[in-house]
């Protein structure tokens, strides 16, 4: 009964992040992407705590992915130029730290990487607040 549970859980949770992202706007995946980074790196800690080795290395699989194949490969190097190409090489450098922390069990490793995500997340939400407060600006003239 408890799989049971689990496996409807489960869908209900991948139901609702599919809506999400269906629904959501390129700033809110933008957004979407750091949280669920950020939500892997936190598990995979756990599970590292817990000498659980393959779920700590699916999430920190997970969460390599969402940098590499989500924030990375969202950025426009045409458009973005330096900020973007200084972004793809912390990105890079963050997938190869995770990497490291997976082979050698560290904790410090996936917290730097989780505190440089929070802190991009931080930007990138002062961004859509700021944008957000334009637009907001341009519709009452």
């Amino acid at each position: 009964m408890y799989t049971a549970g689990n496996s409807a859980i489960s869908a209900y949770q991948r139901i609702g992040v599919e809506t999400s992202v269906g629904a959501a706007d390129p700033y809110k995946l933008i957004l979407m992407l750091f949280e669920g980074a950020q939500e892997a790196l936190n598990r995979a800690k756990m599970h590292m705590q817990l000498n659980e080795i393959a779920e700590k290395g699916q999430m920190i699989s997970k969460a390599i992915m969402i940098i590499d194949h989500g924030l990375k490969a969202s950025l426009d190097m045409n458009a973005g130029g330096d900020l973007a190409i200084k972004l793809q090489a912390l990105y890079d450098y963050m997938t190869h730290q995770l990497l490291v922390a997976n082979i050698q069990n560290n904790v410090e490793k996936i917290t730097e990487v989780n505190k440089l995500l929070s802190e991009l997340h931080s930007a990138w939400k002062e961004i859509g607040q700021f944008a957000e407060t334009q637009k907001e600006t341009l519709h009452v003239r």
